[in-house]
């Protein structure tokens, strides 16, 4: 186990300015790969250990597919999605459970509201599918029947599909797992490296299941997260994965594989789709004036009475 991030390890990354005086600053650190690996820049401790949190579905979904499960389209980008829990969304889950033969108090998520504010006040309960990981966990489900491992316990670390999750991601990271935690939704979440975390995600697009992956959420960003959504924006605009995670991560690659990981050390996303398009276009990655014009349809606006009154820029060194 190596050390965890810290206030020793971070940097500036982003700064919020309000009628010409800084108000906020977000701190973290972050590293970009070229497609082999290799180190393009570091802002930060890029070597501590950080939870990769909701980037790390990728690899959740990669391992899916590698325990023999058919999936295709939508069914597969729910595989590892961070959904808004939409009728669209819910019914790719229910499709999962269908197929597993199981029912929705089959998943082990916790039972929440939507995330998208139409869906949540249209539902007269809170339930499981509506869980931005449900999709995540029909799948898990749906593995664990096709391959003949019990349901009661899919979310334990010495389960079989969660010890070939592991694996896949050292593989992805080229790294041991450095600590097991719980996810907010109850599945075991891994601590790897922000260079790794980059690592891994820059491969997915150039492994055969991760491709398929890939192809899938390219072709139906919506489902990955929701209409309108900054990854979904990010995606559609650019034909970039894109995945951001709780407490301030993100990942993103190109196709070629150069890629971001980020982590804001106070768990704030505010500035993370920002920080990491201007840190692929500040390694060549992709064109300055592509990520200025994205980060503009993605980033919060800084308003006072309703005008625009101030900016949030990265400020990571050039």
């Amino acid at each position: 186990m190596t050390h965890p991030l810290d206030a020793s390890g971070i940097v500036e990354l982003a700064v919020l300015s309000r009628s010409g005086l800084d108000e906020s600053r977000h701190l973290g650190a972050a590293a970009v790969v070229a497609p082999d690996g290799s180190l393009l820049a570091a802002h930060g401790d890029v070597d501590a250990l950080v939870y990769g949190r909701s980037s790390l579905k990728f690899f959740q979904a990669i391992t899916v597919l590698r325990s023999g499960v058919s999936l295709e389209g939508a069914q597969l980008v729910l595989a590892s999605a961070s959904h808004a829990g939409t009728p669209a969304h819910v019914a790719v889950v229910r499709q999962l459970l269908d197929r597993a033969g199981l029912a929705e108090d089959d998943l082990q998520c916790p039972i929440d509201w939507p995330t998208d504010s139409a869906s949540r006040s249209a539902a007269q309960h809170p339930s499981r599918v509506y869980m931005n990981c449900s999709g995540k966990h029909a799948a898990f489900l749906l593995a664990c029947v096709d391959n003949g491992w019990s349901t009661h316990d899919y979310l334990d670390q010495e389960h079989p599909l969660q010890q070939r999750i592991r694996a896949t991601v050292e593989e992805f990271t080229a790294e041991s797992v450095g600590h097991v935690g719980i996810d907010g939704c109850g599945a075991p979440v891994f601590a790897v490296t922000l260079r790794g975390l980059a690592t891994a995600v820059g491969r997915v697009s150039r492994d055969p299941d991760g491709a398929r992956l890939a192809a899938a959420i390219l072709a139906e960003p919506w489902a990955l997260d929701g209409h309108g959504r900054q990854n979904t924006v990010v995606m559609e605009q650019l034909g970039l994965l894109a995945k951001g995670g709780a407490e301030g991560v993100i990942v993103m690659a190109t196709p070629e594989g150069t890629a971001v990981a980020l982590k804001m050390i106070d768990g704030s996303p505010r500035a993370t789709t920002l920080v990491a398009l201007q840190l692929l276009a500040s390694v060549g990655a992709i064109s300055q004036a592509e990520a200025d014009r994205v980060a503009d349809l993605t980033t919060e606006r800084v308003l006072g009475g309703g005008a625009r009154v101030g900016d949030i820029r990265a400020t990571f060194p050039r």
